[in-house]
């Protein structure tokens, strides 16, 4: 793939200290995760730590102070060990981290300890998330003991402990160029991948031989990987909505439903497309793919600038609503069957939600109890789905064992709604069709 533009780290750590005026931000690095008694689980940053700092590595510890005049960002991470690096791979040390990463200073992490409490006690309010690491949560509280006492003599001193989120989130809510190229890359990964998956559907294949080829089809491009657990689900496993052990045959009648997204450069894409098996599909099956092909349809066509995001939501309902009376699922009026959310057994989830760093992004959906309005930047999800668990439909047994989502990545800019993964028909497969 062609370089894609550098991450702002500067201007976004510049936009944040603005923000905090006399308080202070802390974030530690994800821990690294056990997967059995002696092996890890592949290392990834945690979301908030990488998008100020671009620090890739376990063990850090960043730390922004609205406050200061000088030292306002500092890095403290693990000093450097020959031993450790033999098994783990060679850490740059401190003047090779200040350089990549631009802070005032560079730490060790074992002075953390000592100086943190200090650092952060001459701001009033701290930005934390109490629980996320034990070291900070220490830190934290000898904060505001030493706090507690400056604000006795000079009234100042920090008293207050507050989510990070509320000064990062509307941030990295709306995508900068950097963003929308990494998230553009990862949908484009995804849908070639998915091209390949889906070619893999047959009967008599393991839902295990899609998830192979889907997720080989993300490394061979450049990809980390999933940017979570791929769901191949076939038959009666596409109405449980977060199946993923992918451990069954496929059915010559089957719809299989494929749920998976590339994750490059710690983004996020998230895609789904629900096909037949062969040609043995029944026509109950072809009817709920019809229903769901048409409220996609129509929801992306809401995506508006200026638009709020439940109307979204609110386009898909009302077609899954009509598509329940026309196959007889849900007796009334479609009207009826949105006044009523008698739909919901049949569509438990919200058809948008957030993409970027995590897949399911940070970000409001109501504010001040209204829903945001779309505005350039922003990267969401359009995902609507019918599912019908066994003794579910007794008005129409017929649909029973049937579950079907379609979903795409949108980013929305100055030139309107940009449907990120609109390369992959919504109909791939025998259903035909793009929708």
């Amino acid at each position: 793939m062609d370089a894609l533009p550098a991450f702002p780290f500067l201007r976004r750590r510049d936009a944040v200290l603005s923000r905090l005026e006399s308080a202070s931000l802390l974030l530690p690095a994800a821990p690294v995760r056990a997967k059995n008694a002696d092996a890890e689980y592949r290392y990834r940053p945690d979301s908030e730590f990488f998008y100020l700092t671009g620090w890739e590595e376990a063990g850090g510890v960043a730390l922004l102070r609205g406050f200061a005049d000088e030292k306002r960002f500092l890095l403290f991470v693990p000093e450097t060990s020959p031993e450790q690096e033999m098994w783990t791979g060679k850490r740059r040390d401190a003047r090779e981290v200040q350089a990549a990463c631009g802070a005032d200073g560079v730490l060790p992490l074992e002075r953390f300890a000592d100086e943190a409490p200090e650092l952060l006690a001459g701001g009033d309010r701290i930005y934390y998330r109490l629980g996320a690491s034990e070291r900070c949560d220490a830190a934290v509280r000898g904060a505001l003991g030493r706090g507690r006492r400056l604000r006795a003599r000079s009234g100042r001193g920090a008293h207050a402990v507050i989510d990070p989120g509320a000064a990062l989130d509307d941030l990295r809510l709306r995508k900068d160029a950097a963003e929308a190229a990494r998230l553009r890359e990862a949908a484009r990964v995804t849908v070639l991948a998915f091209e390949e998956a889906l070619a893999a559907v047959r009967p008599g294949a393991g839902e295990w031989e899609v998830e192979a080829a889907l997720e080989g089809g993300f490394r061979r491009r450049g990809a980390r990987g999933p940017a979570y657990a791929s769901i191949v689900a076939a038959g009666r496993n596409a109405c449980t909505l977060h199946y993923c052990a992918n451990s069954s045959v496929i059915g010559p009648e089957d719809l299989v439903l494929v749920d998976g997204g590339a994750e490059v450069d710690f983004y996020a894409a998230d895609v789904t497309r629900t096909v037949c098996a062969s040609d043995g599909a029944g026509e109950a099956a072809r009817e709920v793919h019809a229903v769901v092909r048409e409220a996609h349809r129509r929801a992306l066509a809401a995506c508006r600038p200026g638009a709020p995001l439940a109307g979204v939501h609110a386009v898909a309902v009302e077609a899954l609503a009509e598509g329940l009376c026309g196959l007889g699922a849900v007796p009334g009026t479609a009207s009826g069957i949105v006044e009523a959310k008698s739909y919901r057994p049949y569509f438990p989830h919200q058809t948008t939600h957030w993409i970027g760093l995590d897949v399911h992004d940070c970000g409001p959906y109501l504010e001040g109890g209204r829903s945001p309005v779309l505005e350039p930047g922003m990267a969401f999800t359009v995902e609507p789905g019918l599912y019908f668990p066994d003794g579910s439909c007794p008005a129409a047994r017929a649909l029973e064992g049937i579950g079907v989502r379609i979903e795409d990545d949108v980013l929305m800019t100055e030139e309107g709604a940009e449907v990120l993964t609109s390369a992959l028909p919504a109909g791939a497969g025998p259903m035909g069709g793009r929708g």
